[in-house]
């Protein structure tokens, strides 16, 4: 019964991963490509949820779940234009500096509009309780989750390696000189691909609404978590974000289930352990900076 109850709990790490996995994705994929740190990331993320939430109540809770990621990735094309969009060529602090001032625009920006107090989510009924398999119980809504994240990656995974596209954003990350000399230009590509990393950390935040708590706060909570598992995993590494995602989740969860009070302490010495032996991360890639 303890085999079946820490394998529950493994599962559930691995769906806790597949949350972290979106927001941390296109975190390392604005950075790979335009050498930004981007500290607004987990705004978007809390854009998606209050989005999704409040579409909900109107549309039903699938198409808002559809619709909010869409609605975040459009305001990603401003954000990329007149903000990031000065900051490829610069030190990576100044984007710091600024998306961290961003941030606290937005979250100050969804109190005025949503108030502080957490708001009300709810998922259909159809999609609450557990599912057995055999002796094992699970989450029918946790488990569609991470039926869904296992889509979207494979997506992803087939734009970024199966087409024009992705083949340009590649090169870009790894030789930004060579394309550039091929006459290519990246800034039609960059906001395209903050776009992506903005619409999935917004598909996060509307996934996981109805199984916590839905509060202005809450993008400046996952950024930290965000930045922990984009460090494990490797800066310029998709695979390498993917693993450490999982790691992460995997390892919070079980960490829970042996000692509860150390569970957010979990990853940050992941990290130092991972660090301490690979200064890159488990799949870190040399990066070099964006040009237009």
């Amino acid at each position: 019964m303890q085999f079946v109850f820490l394998l529950e709990q493994v599962v559930n790490g691995l769906v806790l991963g597949g949350y972290y996995l979106l927001i941390a994705l296109g975190l390392s994929l604005i950075f790979s490509v335009g050498g930004v740190v981007n500290l607004a990331h987990g705004a978007f993320y809390a854009l998606g949820a209050y989005a999704a939430v409040t579409l909900g109540r109107y549309i039903g809770f699938a198409p808002a779940v559809a619709i909010s990621p869409v609605l975040v990735a459009l305001l990603g094309i401003a954000f990329e234009r007149f903000i990031l969009r000065r900051f490829y060529n610069q030190d990576p602090i100044l984007s710091l500096l600024v998306t961290f001032g961003l941030a606290m625009i937005a979250e100050q920006s969804i109190r005025m509009i949503w108030g502080a107090a957490p708001l009300p989510a709810s998922m259909p009924a159809e999609l609450r309780g557990p599912v057995m398999v055999g002796e094992f119980l699970f989450s029918r809504y946790r488990l569609i989750m991470l039926l869904i994240v296992c889509v979207v990656l494979s997506g992803i995974w087939l734009l970024l390696n199966k087409t024009a596209f992705g083949r340009v954003v590649r090169a870009g990350i790894q030789q930004p000189d060579m394309v550039a000399a091929l006459g290519i230009r990246l800034q039609p590509y960059m906001t395209a691909v903050v776009m992506l990393g903005v619409g999935i950390a917004a598909l996060g935040g509307a996934l996981f609404a109805p199984i916590t708590i839905v509060h202005p706060a809450m993008g400046a909570e996952i950024i930290t978590v965000a930045f922990v598992v984009v460090i494990i995993g490797g800066l310029g590494s998709f695979w390498g974000v993917v693993a450490s995602a999982l790691l992460v989740g995997v390892v919070r969860g079980v960490t829970i289930h042996f000692v509860p009070a150390a569970g957010e302490a979990s990853m940050y010495v992941l990290m130092f352990l991972v660090l301490l032996l690979r200064p890159r991360g488990l799949l870190g890639e040399s990066i070099e900076k964006f040009e237009k």
